[in-house]
């Protein structure tokens, strides 16, 4: 049997309801959170890779795919690849300006993203959520937000693979008077709070609300700020991380503050 990918899934919604800038935006998110096989002209050169390119309409084009075996059938025999997020080939490709060809030919969701579309996501992507200090006076279960929302947060922190042990949604009031959601993250990995943070304005953005924000925190199993937000709140429990397989020299994209080279 064929499977069916959640890119698949996301593009097929998106087509059915051209007019729903929602489902839009939700396979841009898919895009950016997936694995991609970007098809390479020759192996890749330390950083450096060389994608092959193609020409439509006086734009060049890169071809990914969301999986080994559909480059492979694309190309109808093994090829070099360099594997890499779909936010890493937003960031490689949008200075560049080149566009890229998804699944071409060989998956329902076969689509041309031209480079306007990727520097769009290549920009949003890179928004950057505002640090301030606030104490907190109350907390209570959350109320009011769209299940939109709830699903796109779900969706991503499934994606935060060991980088806390779990996070709770309250709604919170502060001792200046202001009140709101905040989504606490427990148990956080030494050094993951940008990247929950990021993670979480993405799910906000990509989930096509106009207005709204989520304050997120960070607190200890043993802070009793936990103890509040586990009786208020609604819960996400992050996935473990999985084994880490030591390597000698990372590969290309593996970083995603240093995306690979274009040769």
């Amino acid at each position: 049997m064929t499977e069916t990918t959640p890119l698949d899934l996301a593009h097929a919604a998106m087509e059915a309801a051209q007019d729903d800038d929602a489902l839009r935006l939700r396979f841009f998110e898919r895009l950016a959170d997936a694995e991609l096989f970007v098809l390479l002209k020759s192996e890749a050169d330390g950083d450096a890779i060389e994608p092959e390119l193609f020409d439509v309409d006086g734009s060049q084009y890169v071809l990914v795919f969301d999986r080994e075996a559909r480059l492979s059938a694309f190309v109808g025999q093994a090829a070099p690849y360099a594997a890499l997020s779909g936010r890493g080939v937003a960031n490689m490709l949008a200075s560049a300006q080149m566009g890229l060809g998804l699944n071409l030919d060989v998956a329902p969701s076969s689509i041309l993203i031209p480079p306007a579309a990727v520097l769009w996501l290549h920009q949003t992507l890179g928004q950057a959520p505002q640090e301030i200090e606030a104490r907190i006076s109350g907390y209570s279960a959350p109320a009011g937000l769209p299940d939109v929302l709830i699903k796109a947060l779900d969706a991503k922190l499934a994606t935060a693979r060991g980088l806390a042990a779990s996070a709770y949604l309250v709604s919170v009031s502060y001792e200046d008077g202001g009140q709101g959601h905040l989504l606490g993250f427990v148990d956080a990995l030494d050094g993951a709070e940008a990247a929950l943070a990021k993670a979480t304005n993405e799910a906000l953005t990509f989930s096509g609300i106009e207005a709204g924000a989520i304050d997120v925190g960070f607190f200890a199993a043993s802070d009793p700020a936990a103890a509040h937000m586990a009786r208020y709140g609604l819960r996400f429990d992050l996935p473990v991380a999985a084994t880490e397989v030591q390597v000698n020299r990372p590969a290309p994209g593996s970083d995603p503050d240093k995306p690979p080279l274009l040769r």
